[in-house]
This record gives structure tokens, C-alpha cells and sequence, in this order.
């Protein structure tokens, strides 16, 4: 999949800021009609664009919902953040990342948009799931770069399963959002992140820090 970053690359400012609009109408229209419910009519009406613009940046439906896979996996991932969200390579850092959707009012409306995507896509468009699978596995490896530096910098052991923690940590963040979109609260939310970083905690203070040997002398 073509990123929205590599598309951009390609563009005139104006070309960006018209291929922008048309991917964020449709993302809104895609989260509140559904993907199958949404038709280049109602995209090109709410984007203000014109037919032939649409079919320029959008051949057909299947791109212009890649487009729309490809900005909901970068707002999971805090790409579209000012600043952007750093790298989650320590415990601080998690928790910092936990609690920025624990203390949001709007993910009790919102829920999570890439999932709520993912799960229609999977079901509906059939011809995209690689695309929704290779999105969770960009998500998974901020997580397994994050957790790798730890373990690099002593932080967790050695023996430390990464790729456990970053599924656990993933399926926390997903399953607790539908909980507390579903019953809202944000309880379920806040309990299955701080479960899933207190897993992270524990191996870090359950044993003994590297430390750098230094030479003598």
C-alpha cells in the first residue's frame, strides 16, 4: 500500500490539499455510513470536488478506501498529532500513551476508527484485507521497537518476549475501546492498557538492570 506521506510526495501543494479533503470526507462518511453505504456521490459532494477530480486522485472505490485505511492507521499511531507522539520505548512512555485515551472524553463516541474500519473492511472488502493486516503490523512493530529498546538498554530482560507484549498491549488498546464505546465507561479501556503495561512494569523491576561496565583507570 501506497502511503499517504508517499502520495503527498508526488503532488503540488494544491493536488495535496484537494487529495486531503476528498480522503478526510470520505473517512468521516466511511465512520458514519460504512464503507459499502458510502458512493462517490456523497464523497465528491462532501469534499466539493468534481467527478473527474475524484476519479483523478481515486480511480475507483478500492484506492480511495486505501487512502482512508492509510489516515485512520496514522491517527491510531499519533502521526497526526502536533507534535507527533514520540517513540514508546520506556514505561513513562506507555503509560503517557495509555493515559492520552484513558483522559479523552471522545473515545467513549469514537471508539477506535482503524478498528471499526478494519472490522467492516474484513468482512466487506475481501480484496482488502492484506491492506488492514499489513496496517496492524506497522502498528505492532512501534510497539516491538519500543519494547526492543528496553530491552536493549537493560530496561527488560533479555529473554523478554517482545512480540507477547506488543499483541498484548495491541489487543488491550482494541478490545478496550469496543468495552467502552460499547458500555460507556472508560473503565474497560483503562483497566486492560494498565494490565497490559503493568505486564511491561514487572518485568522491569523484576530483575536486576544492565549496566554499562566501564574500564577502570
Amino acid at each position: 500500500m501506497t502511503s499517504d506521506q508517499e502520495v503527498a510526495r508526488k503532488l503540488t501543494a494544491r493536488g495535496e490539499a484537494t487529495r486531503r479533503r476528498i480522503v478526510d470526507a470520505a473517512a468521516e462518511l466511511m465512520y458514519e455510513h460504512g464503507v459499502k453505504d458510502t458512493n462517490n456521490d456523497m464523497v465528491r459532494r462532501a469534499a466539493q470536488v468534481s467527478g473527474s477530480q475524484l476519479s483523478h486522485y481515486f480511480p475507483d472505490k478500492e484506492h480511495l478506501v486505501q487512502a482512508v485505511i492509510e489516515r485512520r492507521l496514522d491517527s491510531m499511531m499519533g502521526r497526526d498529532r502536533t507534535p507527533p507522539r514520540g517513540a514508546l520505548d520506556s514505561i513513562d512512555a506507555l503509560q503517557a500513551w495509555a493515559d492520552s485515551y484513558v483522559t479523552n472524553p471522545a473515545v467513549l463516541a469514537g471508539g477506535c476508527s482503524f478498528g471499526s474500519l478494519a472490522a467492516e473492511v474484513i468482512k466487506s472488502e475481501p480484496a482488502l484485507r492484506a491492506d488492514i493486516a499489513g496496517g496492524f503490523a506497522r502498528w505492532g512493530e512501534e510497539f516491538r521497537a519500543g519494547l526492543e529498546s528496553m530491552r536493549q538498554r537493560g530496561t527488560i530482560p533479555p529473554q523478554s518476549d517482545i512480540e507477547r507484549l506488543a499483541h498484548a498491549l495491541m489487543a488491550a488498546f482494541q478490545g478496550g475501546m469496543l468495552l467502552a464505546q460499547a458500555t460507556g465507561s472508560i473503565g474497560p479501556l483503562r483497566d486492560a492498557l494498565n494490565a497490559a503495561i503493568d505486564e511491561v512494569r514487572r518485568l522491569a523491576t523484576g530483575h536486576e538492570p544492565h549496566r554499562e561496565q566501564r574500564p577502570v583507570g
